[in-house]
C-alpha cells in the first residue's frame, strides 16, 4: 500500500478576512483554522505524514499552532506554484493529498473516496454539484449559464507523487487556482469523487460565521468541580486569587498555596477529564515548591484549548473568617481572567464564612470550591 502524504497549503497572507492576522491562525472553536486542518489529516489512518506549508514571517505563529502536532513546516513562495513546489520538495514517495488551510474541516469519508479512486487515475478531486442558477453580467443579467456539467471542485486533491510533479514542470507559468487543472494542463487524467459541504472554504466573515456554528454544533457542555484547602503558616502576605494580599499570615503549602487558583484549576482539569492538579504538579516534586500557581491555572487551560475546548465560566467560593474577600474580588477576578484569557464577565468570585464553626471558623485556614464549565468536542 503507497504511503500518503498530507500537503497543507497555508501560506496566504488571507488579509481580506480581517482579524487582524492570517485567516489560518485565526482561532475557531478553540484552535487556530491551520490546526483544524492538519489534525483533519492527521487522524485519517492512511495519512502517513502532514507538511504544511506557511508564509516567510509565519513560523512562530504556525509554531504556536501545531503545537504538540507531528508536522513538518515548509516556507512556501508568493504564488500557490511556490509553495506547492516548496511542499513537495520534502514529501515522500507514494500519493499526496493537496489541501486548502482555508478548509479546515474534511471527513474521512471524503479522503476514503479520493484514494480508491486514484487506483485508476492520475489525480483525483472531490467535488460537487452547482445548485444554483448561473448567469453572466454584473449589475445587469446578460444570460444564463447552461450548469447541467458544471461542478464546484474542492480540496484535498489526491495524486500519485511523480505525475503532481510532472505536471507542474510541464504547466510552468500556466498553473492555474489548483493542481488539478495543472494536471489537466499536462495531459493526465483527472477523477472526480462525491465532495461534501463540510469542505467549505473560509474567505468571508459569513463563511466564518457558519464555520464557528458547526464547531459549536459539535461542542458538548461539560461541568468540573475543584476544592481546595490550605492551612495559615508563617508571616505574610496571603496570595489568593493571583494576587498579594495584606495580611499578618500567609498561607501553608508546597507552591504559593494559593487555594482559588488550586481549586478553579482542578475544577478545569475535572471537565476536561484529565486528572487533578496533583497529578501534573506532584508536591513531591522539588521543581514546584514554591511555585506561582498561574502556571499550574494556565496549564489547565491549555489543555483544554489544545483539545478544541472553550472555556465559558468559572466560579470560585472562597471559605474564611479573614481577610474581607470584598475589597479584592476584582483584582482577583482580572488577574483570573488574565490567566485563563477570557473575560472578566466569565469569572466569578464569592466569599462566605461558616459562622465560627470548623477549622475555617477557628481562623486555622482557607478553604476554596469551584466549579468550571467548558466546551469541548466527546472524546
Amino acid at each position: 500500500m503507497e504511503p500518503v502524504t498530507a500537503l497543507i497549503v497555508a501560506a496566504c497572507s488571507g488579509a481580506r478576512l480581517g482579524g487582524g492576522m492570517p485567516k489560518q491562525y485565526r482561532v475557531l472553536g478553540g484552535k487556530p483554522l491551520l490546526r483544524h486542518a492538519v489534525e483533519g489529516m492527521l487522524r485519517h489512518p492512511r495519512v502517513g505524514h502532514v507538511v504544511a506549508v506557511i508564509g516567510a514571517g509565519q513560523q512562530p505563529l504556525a509554531d504556536a499552532s501545531l503545537d504538540g502536532l507531528d508536522v513538518v513546516t515548509v516556507i512556501g513562495g508568493q504564488e500557490r506554484a511556490d509553495s506547492v513546489r516548496a511542499g513537495l520538495a520534502v514529501v515522500p514517495q507514494g500519493i499526496v493529498l493537496v489541501h486548502d488551510a482555508a478548509r479546515p474541516f474534511c471527513p474521512p469519508e471524503v479522503i476514503d473516496r479520493l484514494l480508491r479512486s486514484l487506483e485508476g487515475a492520475d489525480g483525483a478531486v472531490p467535488v460537487l454539484p452547482v445548485a444554483d442558477t448561473l448567469a453572466t453580467g454584473d449589475r445587469e443579467l446578460r444570460g444564463t449559464v447552461d450548469r447541467a456539467n458544471l461542478v464546484r471542485v474542492q480540496t484535498p486533491q489526491a495524486f500519485h507523487l511523480d505525475d503532481l510533479r510532472f505536471a507542474i514542470d510541464e504547466a510552468g507559468t500556466r498553473l492555474a487556482t489548483d493542481e488539478s487543472s495543472v494536471m489537466q494542463v499536462a495531459g493526465l487524467k483527472v477523477a472526480t469523487v462525491a465532495g461534501s459541504e463540510m469542505l467549505s472554504k473560509v474567505t468571508t466573515e459569513d463563511d466564518w460565521n457558519r464555520m464557528e456554528r458547526i464547531v459549536a454544533s459539535r461542542l458538548v457542555t461539560r461541568t468540573g468541580l475543584g476544592f481546595d484547602v490550605h492551612a495559615f503558616g508563617g508571616p505574610g502576605p496571603l496570595i489568593m486569587g493571583g494576587i498579594s494580599i495584606d495580611h499578618p499570615q500567609g498561607l501553608a503549602g508546597h507552591s504559593d498555596a494559593d487555594v482559588v487558583l488550586h481549586s478553579i484549576t482542578d475544577a478545569l482539569l475535572g471537565a476536561a477529564a484529565k486528572g487533578d492538579i496533583g497529578q501534573h504538579f506532584p508536591p513531591s516534586d522539588p521543581q514546584w515548591k514554591g511555585a506561582s500557581s498561574d502556571r499550574f491555572l494556565a496549564h489547565a487551560a491549555q489543555l483544554i484549548r489544545g483539545k478544541g475546548g472553550i472555556i465559558d465560566h468559572v466560579d470560585c467560593t472562597v471559605i474564611c473568617e479573614a481577610p474581607k474577600i470584598g475589597p479584592h474580588r476584582s483584582a482577583m477576578r482580572m488577574r483570573v481572567a488574565e490567566i485563563l484569557k477570557v473575560s472578566v464577565g466569565q469569572v466569578s468570585i464569592k466569599a462566605t464564612t461558616t459562622e465560627r464553626l470548623g477549622f475555617t471558623g477557628r481562623g486555622e485556614g482557607i478553604a476554596a470550591q469551584a466549579v468550571a464549565t467548558i466546551r469541548m468536542e466527546p472524546d
